[in-house]
């Protein structure tokens, strides 16, 4: 009888099913807690919930993996059956069927960075739905008065842009709309910039910006992520206003470059393309006036010629074609009056404007010994209202800026 009882004592000791799938649950999560596995991915499924379902395998094996909706979020590039990579996560067993699979937090394509993967796989998205199309394209304004810049306004390629503008044409009217341009933020602020330029010149259309060049300086590839971003492409496409991509140095090559009316290698480039330079304006204008005068002579020629030829077929109405050529005469000379004429007034046009708009220009204002003080967030400061004590403030002056701090006011104390 003792016997039989220490025999009953070990049954009821043997665990359940469930009771041994977690201690194998948990001794396999202790010790693949943070494996990485190469393998195609099959079978792939993603429904309503967000999470994503799928087989990675080899031609001898294959492994189940979920990657929940919260890390798939973070991927920059989509999955997709048939495609190698590498996953990094957790084994575990999935209890209700016994299986054992990996739960998986990250992934990173075979032979291809993940940003790379993400920028190609875009590309080809967007250029399928025509995004990239010329007839989409905007022409840039001739010589625009008044530019939108989106970049960091404290950044080399805002000094550039300003610096260009203002040796080419001091008196344009230049609207600084400041962002970040790399990181988390950069994108959706990026397209709020863009938007905040659209509702400018819904409000003022009586000086609605012209032209918007979007960018920055040089960087890796991390750096100028957020000119690849899906939102800030949609944005540049439906923005009314012609746009000038200007990111990184030649070499980068970005979403937003393919989907603005224009691609500009570097942001003085932009700023290049924008505004040409007032002597190369009336030297053209000299060019076509040269121009215009010789095809007027070669034109004058040929119908003295045919005037000439009907004269020596004809012998009765010689007097009639005398005063013809009399009548033709008085009339070339009063044509080319009217078009030298025309063409100084246009000119005279040109300076005269010029010299108008220079007095607009915000650098002509700061040259002068005004400042313009601006919060940590690059808003005007307008009233001491506006400011608090301990608060950092920024002031412009017409060769760069200087940073202060706001001080208990003596007046208040006393």
């Amino acid at each position: 009888m003792e016997v039989i009882h220490e025999l009953s004592d070990w049954r009821t000791k043997v665990p359940s099913v469930s009771q041994l799938t977690r201690r194998l649950r948990g001794h396999i999560e202790n010790a693949f807690f943070d494996v990485w596995v190469k393998g195609e991915i099959s079978n792939l499924k993603k429904p309503s919930s967000g999470h994503l379902y799928f087989n990675l395998k080899d031609t001898h094996a294959q492994l189940r993996a979920v990657m929940f909706r919260n890390a798939f979020s973070k991927l920059k590039f989509d999955l997709k059956d048939g495609m190698e990579i590498l996953l990094h996560g957790t084994l575990t067993i999935y209890e209700a069927r016994g299986d054992y699979q990996i739960v998986a937090d990250s992934a990173e394509p075979v032979g291809v960075g993940a940003l790379q993967m993400a920028f190609e796989q875009l590309k080809q998205k967007l250029q399928a739905e025509g995004l990239f199309d010329p007839k989409h394209k905007k022409p840039l304004p001739t010589l625009p008065t008044r530019i939108g810049i989106i970049t960091s306004p404290t950044g080399a390629a805002v000094k550039d842009i300003l610096n260009v503008l203002q040796r080419r044409f001091s008196n344009r009217e230049i609207f600084i709309l400041p962002t970040n341009v790399q990181g988390e933020k950069a994108a959706p602020e990026i397209v709020a910039a863009i938007q905040n330029a659209q509702d400018w010149n819904h409000s003022h259309p009586d000086r609605a910006i012209e032209v918007l060049i979007i960018g920055r300086g040089g960087g890796s590839l991390e750096d100028l992520w957020p000119f690849n971003e899906e939102i800030v492409a949609r944005a540049i496409f439906a923005c009314p206003i012609p746009t000038l991509s200007a990111v990184g140095h030649e070499i980068d090559v970005t979403i937003s470059d393919f989907v603005a009316d224009l691609r500009a290698p570097t942001p003085s480039a932009a700023a290049e393309l924008v505004i040409p330079r007032k002597e190369d304006l009336i030297q053209l204008v000299e060019t076509q006036q040269s121009r215009m005068t010789t095809i007027f002579k070669k034109h004058l020629i040929q119908v003295r010629l045919h005037l000439s030829h009907l004269s020596s077929r004809l012998v009765d109405p010689k007097e009639r074609i005398q005063q013809m050529k009399e009548k033709f005469l008085n009339l070339e000379s009063k044509l080319i009056s009217v078009f030298v004429y025309r063409l100084n007034l246009l000119k005279h046009r040109l300076e005269t404007q010029a010299g108008l708009l220079h007095t607009l220009s915000p650098l002509q204002v700061l040259s002068r010994g005004y400042s313009l003080t601006l919060s940590e967030k690059n808003q005007i400061i307008r009233s001491t209202h506006d400011v608090k004590e301990g608060e950092k403030i920024i002031t412009q002056v017409s060769d760069g800026r200087f940073y202060a701090e706001v001080l208990p006011n003596p007046d208040k104390s006393s």
